[in-house]
């Protein structure tokens, strides 16, 4: 081998050499990190508009759908921080005492803020003429101050009184089914896994609402877990 050969060789060895040096860690993390390539990544999630919906019903007649109220069409957590204050500090005890469900249901979603996503969906469909229904799993009070409530905040046309499933004998898996199946629901919105899979066990389209991230509910549902539709920029 010639002598400039060997010069080549060794400076290619030697080059290499100081990549896997400099490439290797000093010391090893301490905190938590990232970088661009984790930060770019994004769930493989069925993300749908409001006007993706409309589009998707173009042609069709009239339909019922039915909304959640917690974290869908309400950011109500001041309510249910308020009464978990006063009736069950620590716990969530407070879900079980009639007395607390008295007080939510009477008047107090008035100091719950209307999300604006809900607002947008609901004058889409109205303006197609669709029929909305509101189902919670909420235990109804002896008063129903929250139809009134919603039908004021969210410009509800031919409101429905809201159909309270949390105290209702079960005959489905999910609470929130029979409402949808008697109410024949063709699109039921919601934040929970429970509206999901109760969209799914009634044979219809559910469609994910995100949760705010300030919400007392937790922990967070996973978006898109079940396959379903996530409407966008619906935490608000």
């Amino acid at each position: 081998m010639s002598i400039t050969w060997k010069k080549l060789s060794l400076a290619v060895l030697l080059a290499s050499t100081a990549m896997t040096v400099s490439a290797a860690k000093v010391e090893p993390y301490t905190q938590p990190g990232t970088n661009a390539q984790e930060m770019l990544q994004q769930a493989p999630i069925h993300w749908v508009s409001i006007e993706q919906i409309k589009q998707s019903l173009a042609g069709k007649g009239p339909i019922n759908v039915s909304f959640d109220i917690d974290d869908t069409v309400l950011f109500s957590s001041p309510c249910f921080y308020y009464g978990q204050q006063k009736y069950s500090p620590n716990s969530f005890d407070y879900l079980k005492n009639q007395a607390f469900w008295d007080e939510v249901n009477g008047g107090c979603d008035k100091y719950s803020i209307p999300k604006e996503a809900a607002k947008a969906l609901i004058k889409m469909h109205q303006e197609r003429g669709d029929s909305v229904y509101f189902i919670t799993g909420r235990t109804a009070g002896k008063v129903d101050g929250v139809t009134p409530i919603l039908e004021k905040a969210l410009g509800v046309k031919n409101m429905h009184p809201v159909d309270f499933m949390g105290d209702r004998p079960r005959t489905t898996k999910y609470n929130k089914t029979p409402a949808i199946i008697e109410h024949k629901i063709s699109i039921h919105y919601g934040d929970s896994d429970d509206d999901i899979l109760a969209a799914k066990e009634a044979g219809i389209r559910g469609i994910r609402i995100m949760r705010a991230q300030n919400s007392t509910y937790l922990p967070m549902p996973t978006l898109g877990g079940y396959g379903e539709e996530v409407l966008i920029n619906s935490s608000y």
